[in-house]
């Protein structure tokens, strides 16, 4: 009955400052954390850990393109060793400022235009649970709800990669089940996550973009950091639970095992 909340943070960059960290990392249960490609720097991301690790939210990688200048949001042509290094450095990097700390890095979740094109490359997708397994003892991945039939979740499968499944109050969905990925994050109100949230916990679906409704079953809730209302939206989401009985709780192995048997 437990239910993660997510939220991806530490994408502030030098003097750059995007999210609202501090207030959300006193709402959430876990964290994926930007390691310097398309958001974030090292000192952003010592920080961010520092305060993650006081509040209790398990962290996990936010791997990246090598992109500020368009915040990882378009697509970009690497090659599969170029990929496998990109999330092996940033990823590391991550787990070296979780370890003084005593923690481990919990899971990987790619971003931005990172999963369109993991969804769609299986020599990509290949690399990057390639690169999982050189930084977890047991990968664990975040994945979107609904885009099921797609290459890097085949991969991850076949290779038993722990996959959580999340679940977007505050994105738009296409009729295939994938998110839609958008240059510059529209502002959605909390009112409107608050109703895409019930559908899913009452009925276990969501509407897409042309009218229509999709299945999505999922062990965590996402509310994007640098959406506008990302903090007003997650304190909907925690009143909801709240009032549904639901306590909020990292997500673990055994309940994305449980749920897909």
């Amino acid at each position: 009955m437990s239910m993660d909340i997510n939220c991806d943070i530490g994408e502030s960059f030098g003097n750059w400052k995007l999210g609202a960290d501090a207030a959300l990392l006193q709402r959430i249960t876990t964290a994926n954390l930007a390691c310097g490609f398309h958001g974030g720097d090292p000192l952003t991301m010592r920080h961010t850990v520092e305060a993650a690790v006081e509040h209790g939210v398990a962290v996990g990688s936010h791997p990246g393109l090598p992109d500020l200048l368009g915040f990882g949001r378009r697509i970009m042509a690497v090659s599969p060793e170029d990929l496998h290094a990109y999330v092996v450095y940033q990823s590391g990097a991550l787990e070296a400022f979780l370890r003084p700390h005593g923690q481990a890095l919990k899971h990987v979740k790619p971003h931005g235009a990172l999963y369109l094109m993991l969804n769609r490359d299986e020599d990509l997708a290949t690399a990057v649970v390639d690169a999982m397994f050189e930084v977890m003892e047991q990968p664990v991945l975040y994945w979107p709800a609904g885009s099921e039939d797609r290459a890097l979740l085949r991969v991850a499968r076949d290779r038993s990669v722990v996959v959580i499944r999340e679940f977007y109050p505050d994105s738009r969905y296409g009729s295939d089940g994938e998110t839609v990925v958008e240059r510059e994050r529209l502002p959605v109100t909390p009112e409107t996550a608050e109703a895409a949230l019930r559908r899913f916990l009452d009925r276990g679906e969501v509407e897409t973009l042309d009218g229509t409704t999709i299945p999505v079953a999922a062990e965590s809730i996402c509310v994007h950091g640098d959406g506008p209302m990302a903090v007003e939206i997650v304190d909907r989401v925690v009143a909801v639970l709240a009032e549904l009985g639901r306590p909020l709780r990292a997500a673990t192995a055994k309940e994305s095992e449980d749920a897909l048997r």
